[in-house]
């Protein structure tokens, strides 16, 4: 397991390699796990250039392999964020039922807060039922820079 830490526009930002697939990412204000290897590997840094490609704009859809860790019901979740459109949100509501459980938004609330991998998961791109911004592992502040990141990049 290697980790390694990217300045970004958003911040430093950690990405955890695992087995060739990136299975964690850490925003500034969370602690890193101690019982890793701090080192770059090829595909921490390519990670890392497609997450600046994308934070200026200039991609749309990353192309890495990734290996979120958890139940299959939030595995489920995590694939079904993937097929939230570049600039576009969801509700909870609409995952749930995307998810083929439409009574299971609260579950699916816990599931996104538990996304091991936000940004490549789109986890920021699912909203409150109202429009409203809520919760975010990088902070409310970083979710809202990346739904403008692609308000701004949206034909």
């Amino acid at each position: 397991m290697s980790l390694y830490v990217y300045q970004t526009q958003l911040g430093r930002i950690g990405i955890e390699e695992q087995h060739d697939s990136i299975t964690e990412v850490y925003f500034d204000n969370e602690p890193l796990p101690e019982s890793v290897d701090i080192m770059a590997t090829a595909l921490t840094d390519e990670a890392a250039r497609q997450l600046n490609a994308y934070l200026v704009g200039t991609l749309k859809t990353f192309s890495l392999p990734l290996a979120p860790s958890g139940t299959v019901f939030q595995k489920k979740v995590w694939h079904t964020l993937c097929d939230i459109p570049y600039g576009q949100t969801a509700s909870y509501k609409d995952i749930a039922i995307a998810a083929d459980n439409p009574k299971a938004v609260r579950a699916v609330g816990q599931a996104n807060n538990k996304n091991p991998i936000p940004i490549f998961i789109p986890c920021h791109r699912v909203i409150g039922a109202d429009g409203k911004l809520v919760g975010y592992s990088g902070g409310l502040a970083i979710k809202e820079c990346l739904l403008m990141i692609e308000r701004q990049n949206t034909p």
